[in-house]
């Protein structure tokens, strides 16, 4: 017998770790970081909030418009290829960060980050990730996604120390940050992953034989039937919607906090990283409920969850309604908005998955990572854009709640697609 398959942990465990690490770095250093430092980027360039939204909407954009290609990419050649080019580009990209000397030579590496966030990102970790797990895939999808959320919770703060420190600042930050990706993400990616478990001997969650529960590769349907299901638009349309709501937010309330919640560098980037402490816990709670209770219904209570969230930042005042700068209520918003962020951001992956099956799962996961990214680069470049115009949040978070609103509404309609071809 395989010694492999005698051993008391499963590799897919290994597998998944590896996975987690690589998309905590690749989304929190391309995503996370920077919106952290718009008001750093705001003083160092002489910036507008508009300006400075471009940076990440440019990665988001770029990323979208990629994502089909990479889901025909990973179908054909295979994801560890396209995971390993992807962390390349990234390096490359790292390392010449700090040494950026305004916000165009920022904008260019944005945009070759969207490549490498696009070959190393969330769906090709998905893809890999659903080759080896099947009866605990919400678990581990939510730890995948987690990821990211430790990402946005501990790295701010984690380099706080030096960029608020004036002899070192933003630049010295991002560098001991890349280090880091080198070590835990670049490294790990040529030495632990493996496509699937049939490559070791194995089989899917570590059983003696192929689970009963496994959809084989061929289950599911087709792109084409995909496309022309209710479902898949409900889903992409939905799934934008939140993610306008979650990118839009994320991009812009350490502006917020700072600017009109009148808070310290440091207490704003503190709540910001409660909002990815509860966007973590989210994660792994609904992904772990979604094992247990259909995958849509869990995305429509993840969903209320965000909008409810948004909600909190509004309150009434004798000359109408206006934003909150009660700490109290901040720190409300920080929690629940963070919770329903980090339960629909897992779902939307998981109940694709759900609704078609794993049979052309790349091609599909691509298109509607292609939709949903644009949703979020509207929310970056919108929110930033009318804030500047406007002097205020008031009516871009406005906006961020009526879409959370319409992307509630779209899940509502998602159901299972039977093949039909």
């Amino acid at each position: 017998m395989n010694s492999r398959r005698d051993s008391k942990t499963f590799y897919g465990w290994y597998v998944a770790a590896a996975s987690v690490a690589i998309y905590f770095f690749t989304n929190g250093m391309t995503l996370f970081v920077p919106q952290n430092l718009f008001p750093r980027f705001i003083e160092t360039f002489n910036a507008t909030p508009a300006q400075v939204s471009y940076m990440t909407a440019t990665s988001l954009g770029l990323a979208a418009l990629i994502a089909p290609f990479i889901g025909v990419i990973v179908d054909r050649a295979g994801v560890l290829r396209v995971i390993r080019a992807g962390l390349v580009v990234m390096a490359v990209c790292f390392c010449l960060y700090p040494f950026a000397r305004s916000l165009t030579d920022l904008y260019i590496l944005h945009a070759f980050l969207a490549l490498g966030l696009a070959l190393s990102g969330l769906l090709v970790n998905v893809v890999l990730l659903s080759n080896w797990f099947v009866a605990r895939r919400g678990f581990v999808i939510g730890m995948l996604a987690a990821g990211s959320s430790a990402a946005g919770a501990l790295m701010p703060v984690a380099i706080a120390p030096l960029v608020n420190n004036p002899d070192f600042g933003w630049r010295w930050g991002v560098g001991a940050l890349t280090v880091g990706f080198i070590l835990f993400a670049l490294l790990p990616g040529f030495t632990i992953l493996r496509e699937r478990p049939g490559d070791m001997g194995l089989h899917a969650d570590g059983a003696a034989t192929p689970p009963r529960t496994a959809q084989s590769a061929a289950s599911g349907v087709s792109l084409r039937t995909a496309l022309g299901s209710r479902t898949f638009w409900c889903l992409a349309l939905g799934s934008a919607a939140l993610w306008y709501s979650i990118q839009a937010m994320n991009s812009q309330v350490t502006i917020y906090f700072e600017q009109e919640g009148g808070l310290t560098p440091v207490r704003a980037t503190l709540l910001y990283s409660v909002i990815f402490w509860c966007s973590f816990a989210g994660k792994f709670l609904f992904g772990a409920i979604s094992d247990r209770l259909p995958k849509r219904r869990v995305m429509l209570i993840a969903s209320l969850i965000l909008f409810s969230g948004c909600l909190i930042l509004f309150e009434p005042r004798a000359d109408g309604l206006a934003l909150t700068s009660s700490l109290p209520r901040l720190a409300s918003f920080a929690a629940i908005f963070g919770l329903g962020f980090g339960g629909s951001f897992t779902m939307i992956q998981l109940v694709a998955v759900e609704s078609f099956g794993q049979r052309s799962l790349g091609k599909i996961l691509g298109f509607i990572t292609l939709i949903d990214a644009l949703g979020a680069f509207a929310g970056t470049i919108l929110s930033g854009q009318m804030r500047t115009a406007t002097g205020s949040y008031l009516l871009p978070f406005g906006v961020i709640a009526a879409v959370a609103l319409f992307g509630v509404i779209n899940v509502l309609f998602i159901r299972p697609v039977q093949a039909s071809d």
